[in-house]
Protein backbone atom coordinates (compact mmCIF):
# COMPACT_ATOMS: atom_id res chain seq x y z
CA UNK A 1 0.00 0.00 0.00
CA UNK A 2 1.51 3.12 -1.08
CA UNK A 3 1.68 6.54 1.43
CA UNK A 4 -0.52 9.12 0.12
CA UNK A 5 0.27 12.53 1.63
CA UNK A 6 -2.69 14.75 2.66
CA UNK A 7 -3.71 17.42 0.12
CA UNK A 8 -2.53 20.77 0.63
CA UNK A 9 -3.83 23.40 -1.72
CA UNK A 10 -1.71 26.50 -1.24
CA UNK A 11 -2.12 30.03 -2.53
CA UNK A 12 -0.25 33.29 -2.50
CA UNK A 13 -2.80 35.98 -2.63
CA UNK A 14 -0.28 39.06 -1.94
CA UNK A 15 2.22 40.62 -3.85
CA UNK A 16 4.48 42.30 -0.74
CA UNK A 17 6.31 39.50 -0.30
CA UNK A 18 8.03 36.43 -1.95
CA UNK A 19 6.84 33.20 -0.10
CA UNK A 20 7.86 30.24 -0.93
CA UNK A 21 4.46 28.50 -1.23
CA UNK A 22 5.72 24.89 -2.70
CA UNK A 23 8.20 24.43 0.52
CA UNK A 24 5.07 25.81 3.14
CA UNK A 25 2.76 23.57 1.79
CA UNK A 26 5.22 20.38 1.65
CA UNK A 27 5.62 21.95 5.42
CA UNK A 28 2.13 21.54 6.21
CA UNK A 29 1.66 18.18 4.52
CA UNK A 30 4.81 16.60 6.67
CA UNK A 31 2.87 18.33 9.52
CA UNK A 32 -0.39 16.48 8.95
CA UNK A 33 1.27 13.35 8.82
CA UNK A 34 3.22 13.78 11.91
CA UNK A 35 -0.12 14.51 13.58
CA UNK A 36 -1.86 11.65 12.36
CA UNK A 37 -4.09 13.65 10.47
CA UNK A 38 -4.30 11.08 7.78
CA UNK A 39 -4.20 10.62 3.72
CA UNK A 40 -7.56 11.50 2.81
CA UNK A 41 -7.53 15.53 4.47
CA UNK A 42 -7.80 18.58 2.54
CA UNK A 43 -6.65 21.57 3.77
CA UNK A 44 -6.18 25.34 2.26
CA UNK A 45 -3.40 27.14 2.76
CA UNK A 46 -3.80 30.91 1.85
CA UNK A 47 -1.11 33.47 1.90
CA UNK A 48 -3.14 37.42 1.89
CA UNK A 49 -1.95 41.10 2.32
CA UNK A 50 -3.05 43.28 5.69
CA UNK A 51 -6.62 44.33 4.66
CA UNK A 52 -7.40 40.78 3.40
CA UNK A 53 -7.03 39.32 6.94
CA UNK A 54 -7.91 42.26 8.55
CA UNK A 55 -11.16 41.80 7.14
CA UNK A 56 -11.22 38.59 7.92
CA UNK A 57 -10.35 39.20 11.59
CA UNK A 58 -13.46 41.34 11.99
CA UNK A 59 -15.90 39.58 10.27
CA UNK A 60 -14.97 36.06 12.16
CA UNK A 61 -13.16 37.44 15.57
CA UNK A 62 -14.68 40.73 15.87
CA UNK A 63 -11.27 42.12 16.64
CA UNK A 64 -9.75 45.23 14.45
CA UNK A 65 -6.62 45.29 12.44
CA UNK A 66 -4.25 42.82 10.74
CA UNK A 67 -3.30 39.69 12.30
CA UNK A 68 -0.66 36.95 11.66
CA UNK A 69 -2.26 33.96 11.10
CA UNK A 70 -6.32 33.04 11.07
CA UNK A 71 -7.16 29.39 11.25
CA UNK A 72 -10.75 28.26 10.15
CA UNK A 73 -11.47 24.35 10.73
CA UNK A 74 -14.98 22.95 9.09
CA UNK A 75 -16.90 21.18 12.04
CA UNK A 76 -18.88 19.40 9.95
CA UNK A 77 -19.59 16.13 10.45
CA UNK A 78 -18.49 13.19 7.12
CA UNK A 79 -21.63 12.21 5.63
CA UNK A 80 -21.82 8.56 5.30
CA UNK A 81 -21.41 6.56 2.18
CA UNK A 82 -24.48 3.80 1.43
CA UNK A 83 -28.17 4.56 0.76
CA UNK A 84 -30.58 5.81 2.48
CA UNK A 85 -32.13 5.43 4.94
CA UNK A 86 -30.21 2.22 5.48
CA UNK A 87 -26.60 3.53 4.68
CA UNK A 88 -25.24 0.52 3.15
CA UNK A 89 -26.35 -2.56 1.29
CA UNK A 90 -25.74 -3.67 -1.93
CA UNK A 91 -26.47 -2.24 -5.35
CA UNK A 92 -26.37 1.64 -6.25
CA UNK A 93 -25.34 3.78 -3.50
CA UNK A 94 -23.68 1.56 -1.60
CA UNK A 95 -21.04 2.23 0.98
CA UNK A 96 -17.79 4.21 0.21
CA UNK A 97 -14.93 1.84 0.11
CA UNK A 98 -11.74 3.18 2.32
CA UNK A 99 -9.90 3.16 -0.94
CA UNK A 100 -8.94 6.47 -3.00
CA UNK A 101 -12.02 6.90 -3.99
CA UNK A 102 -13.31 8.10 -0.71
CA UNK A 103 -14.33 11.08 0.14
CA UNK A 104 -11.78 13.36 1.60
CA UNK A 105 -12.18 15.36 4.68
CA UNK A 106 -11.71 19.33 4.77
CA UNK A 107 -10.04 20.09 7.75
CA UNK A 108 -9.87 23.66 7.00
CA UNK A 109 -8.25 26.56 6.05
CA UNK A 110 -5.36 28.71 7.60
CA UNK A 111 -4.65 32.12 6.45
CA UNK A 112 -0.75 33.65 6.72
CA UNK A 113 -0.29 37.50 6.72
CA UNK A 114 3.25 37.73 5.56
CA UNK A 115 4.17 41.31 6.09
CA UNK A 116 2.42 41.04 9.72
CA UNK A 117 4.91 37.89 9.55
CA UNK A 118 7.66 40.03 8.77
CA UNK A 119 7.08 42.81 11.49
CA UNK A 120 7.26 39.81 13.97
CA UNK A 121 10.23 38.03 12.63
CA UNK A 122 12.11 41.13 13.50
CA UNK A 123 10.89 41.33 16.96
CA UNK A 124 11.96 37.48 17.18
CA UNK A 125 15.14 37.78 15.86
CA UNK A 126 14.11 35.13 13.27
CA UNK A 127 14.07 35.31 9.00
CA UNK A 128 10.68 36.29 7.36
CA UNK A 129 10.65 32.45 5.93
CA UNK A 130 10.65 31.14 9.45
CA UNK A 131 8.16 33.37 11.03
CA UNK A 132 5.57 32.40 8.04
CA UNK A 133 6.20 28.57 8.75
CA UNK A 134 5.74 28.87 12.46
CA UNK A 135 2.32 30.59 11.53
CA UNK A 136 1.77 27.55 8.90
CA UNK A 137 2.48 25.15 11.85
CA UNK A 138 0.38 27.18 14.42
CA UNK A 139 -2.66 27.35 11.87
CA UNK A 140 -2.80 23.67 11.16
CA UNK A 141 -2.45 22.49 14.95
CA UNK A 142 -5.24 25.31 15.42
CA UNK A 143 -7.17 23.21 13.12
CA UNK A 144 -6.02 19.55 14.17
CA UNK A 145 -8.01 21.38 17.90
CA UNK A 146 -4.81 22.29 19.77
CA UNK A 147 -4.90 25.96 21.73
CA UNK A 148 -3.49 27.59 23.49
CA UNK A 149 -6.20 29.78 25.57
CA UNK A 150 -4.89 28.10 29.15
CA UNK A 151 -1.25 28.27 30.35
CA UNK A 152 -0.49 24.02 29.91
CA UNK A 153 -2.21 24.31 26.86
CA UNK A 154 -0.12 27.02 25.22
CA UNK A 155 3.34 25.52 26.50
CA UNK A 156 1.93 22.32 25.19
CA UNK A 157 1.11 23.87 21.83
CA UNK A 158 4.52 26.07 21.06
CA UNK A 159 6.64 22.62 22.44
CA UNK A 160 5.30 20.86 19.53
CA UNK A 161 5.62 23.79 16.78
CA UNK A 162 9.06 23.82 17.74
CA UNK A 163 9.79 20.25 17.38
CA UNK A 164 7.89 20.23 13.84
CA UNK A 165 9.75 22.74 13.00
CA UNK A 166 12.63 21.42 13.73
CA UNK A 167 12.26 17.81 12.07
CA UNK A 168 10.31 19.80 8.95
CA UNK A 169 11.45 23.03 8.07
CA UNK A 170 14.94 23.80 9.57
CA UNK A 171 16.42 19.68 9.96
CA UNK A 172 19.62 19.74 11.35
CA UNK A 173 22.77 18.53 9.02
Amino acid sequence: MRHVAADVFAADEQSALEVDVARCAELARHVLDAEGAGDDVEVSLLFVDEPTIAQLNQRFLDRNGPTDVLAFPIDDELVPGGRSPDEGGPGPGGPVSDDEDAMPVLLGDVVVCPTVAARQAGDHSVTVEDEMALLVVHGLLHLLGMDHVEKAEAETMERREQQLLARYWRPAG
